[in-house]
């Protein structure tokens, strides 16, 4: 997956914004004022990396299975954010799961009246 993919991916989940708050290197990507992917727009060793949210258990199996998958921005000990390799051994359609869950993370954190205004409930 190039970065153009990963992004419009992220644009996909319903009410995402995409905006530019740590400067023109870092693509921020947010529902409802809250972030669930930080995509490096500048290559590390010739490579593009995501930032996803993450369930700390499911953490812990990505990054076991892939090499591609590591600890995120938030630092190594955090398990609630992976970085994940562009063009490594992640497959895209894990990526765009992963895309999705970490939007569904974010939705389910947010406060009740705010989460049920995202899902039209009343």
């Amino acid at each position: 997956m190039n970065i153009e993919e990963l992004r419009d991916h992220c644009l996909a989940v319903r009410e995402a914004e995409e905006c530019f708050p740590f400067g023109p290197d870092v693509a921020t990507y947010k529902i409802m004022g809250k972030a669930f992917a930080f995509l490096e727009l500048t290559p590390r060793n010739g490579t593009f990396k995501v930032d996803l949210k993450c369930d700390p258990e499911r953490s812990i199996d990505l990054r076991e299975r892939y090499h591609g998958v590591g600890r995120g921005h938030a630092g190594e000990q955090c398990l609630l954010w992976n970085g994940v390799t562009l063009d490594s051994d992640v497959p895209d359609d894990v990526i765009v799961e992963l895309i999705e869950h970490s939007a569904d993370q974010v939705i389910s954190a947010l406060p009740r009246y705010k989460r049920q205004e995202y899902l039209g409930e009343k």
